[in-house]
């Protein structure tokens, strides 16, 4: 068995087309070009989606979306992983003083 590194990759703004208006009740549609991403990204690494949604509904929405084969698991646990996809993030380079202006003129890719 080949060792797979895992990555947990967030669903709002990344794999939906989520732009800030958050319903509680409903998923957005998934982005454009995501499902054969996720295929790629599968074929060498464990897939698990992180979300604060409940559980149940983005399980839905995963299946229905065809996509349930590349992901391994859904969790809003921050687990041990090689790398976190998200769209709110930054990388923290060591430099702290560029961390605070990065902070500061953060936009999320959509706006």
């Amino acid at each position: 068995m080949v060792y797979k590194n895992t990555i947990l990759i967030d669903l709002d703004g990344v794999l939906n087309e989520y732009i800030g208006v958050f319903d509680e009740n409903n998923i957005p549609k998934i982005k454009e070009g995501a499902d054969l991403f996720l295929k790629k990204l599968a074929e060498k690494y464990i897939v698990k989606l992180f979300t604060t949604r409940n559980k149940l509904l983005a399980s839905k929405w995963v299946i229905d979306n065809h996509i349930d084969s590349y992901i391994n698991d859904i969790t809003n646990v921050k687990e041990p992983a090689f790398l976190y996809i998200d769209d709110r993030s930054l990388k923290f380079n060591g430099d702290y003083e560029k961390l605070l202006n990065d902070i500061d003129n953060f936009k999320v890719w959509y706006k």
